[in-house]
């Protein structure tokens, strides 16, 4: 994963060094007569590693069960291998479509069982039943979103929801009116919600800072992502406040793989599972540009965060916490992350 800040702008030639607020890290930007660019990039590997929990923190999951509803695309697989490295206990049941009804899928180790739409209720709710600490993971179809909330809620178990799309104000609606214990995000990257977080301090600090300004918005994900993505609704969101004009149909979708490629430079093996986004601003009298880009290959970063949500959600029932509706902003600030 790659994320890349370019400002544009005029000053006189020169070198300059910049220090991180942390201290130790500096950056060396070459300032030339007609622009300007400041590109700090910050790389971050996206393969998937080895389980780095402490003794103490494993023993702790091991008490935590989880299900994971949508086990047979890439996204539910990646979750039960991070579920499995951090010690969480994966029941071997989950949820899918009408044709992997009666399927039964080797992963983490486990068979799991996989059940149509049919006979739902009553599985999730003997299997709530057998495993009291449970936490449902939904990564399914934006069809199935509403309907699936609908059945946690109703049968009482804390989910965390990693599907986009769906009829989000019905689904924030259906959790409050039950108050089961939820974190719902469209976005589950811990890194990139650390970006969005950062993009709604400066929308609401700096409101109406980029006036006039002209937004291009491109995101490339993998032709089975069917949906507009949610964070680069949320990004817009923040650029809207901050006095852009730019609406969601505007937002250029590249799901052909060979446009990926060559257009992008997605890299040939991540054509099945990425996410690379580009923002680009530009000023009214096309002088000054600002290009906010974020880039993804592979699922782990996904997977890691949803699994920091389970282990999230699952404290704050234990401790019966008064608010019961999370994002991973809220998983951000709780500074327990693995």
């Amino acid at each position: 994963m790659a994320f890349a800040l370019r400002f544009q702008t005029t000053f006189i030639q020169g070198r300059e060094n910049f220090v991180s607020l942390n201290g130790y890290r500096r950056w060396d930007t070459i300032i030339s007569r007609k622009r300007r660019y400041v590109s700090p990039v910050m790389s971050i590997s996206s393969s998937p590693v080895p389980s780095l929990e402490k003794p103490s923190q494993v023993l702790e999951n091991m008490g935590l069960q989880i299900m994971v509803n949508g086990c047979t695309g890439k996204m539910g697989k990646a979750v039960i291998e991070a579920a499995v490295a951090a010690g969480l206990h994966v029941v071997p049941i989950s949820f899918g479509s009408l044709n992997e009804s009666g399927m039964i899928v080797q992963l983490g180790g486990k068979e799991i069982q996989v059940y149509g739409p049919y006979e739902r209720e009553n599985i999730l709710a003997s299997t709530f039943h057998e495993y009291p600490n449970l936490v449902v993971v939904d990564y399914t179809v934006p069809a199935a979103v509403n309907d699936n909330a609908e059945l946690y809620c109703k049968v009482g178990v804390p989910f965390v929801m990693g599907t986009t799309g769906g009829d989000r104000e019905r689904l924030y609606k259906t959790v409050e009116d039950s108050k089961v214990y939820a974190v719902i995000s469209p976005q589950m990257g811990k890194q990139v919600v650390a970006f969005l977080a950062a993009m709604e301090i400066m929308a609401e600090q700096f409101p109406g800072a980029f006036s006039g300004y002209s937004l291009q918005v491109v995101e490339s994900h993998q032709a089975s992502k069917l949906d507009t993505s949610g964070t680069a609704k949320a990004v817009i969101s923040c650029f809207q406040k901050l006095g852009v004009s730019f609406g969601l149909d505007q937002i250029q979708m590249i799901r052909d793989p060979k446009e990926q490629i060559e257009m992008l430079g997605v890299p040939e093996e991540h054509i099945s599972g990425h996410a690379f986004h580009t923002y680009r601003l530009t000023s009214p009298d096309q002088t000054v540009s600002f290009e906010y880009q974020h880039n993804v290959c592979g699922r782990s970063i996904y997977a890691e965060g949803t699994v920091d949500a389970t282990i999230f959600i699952a404290r704050k029932v234990r401790s019966k916490a008064e608010k019961r509706i999370y994002d991973m902003i809220d998983v951000l600030r709780e500074g327990n992350m693995r």
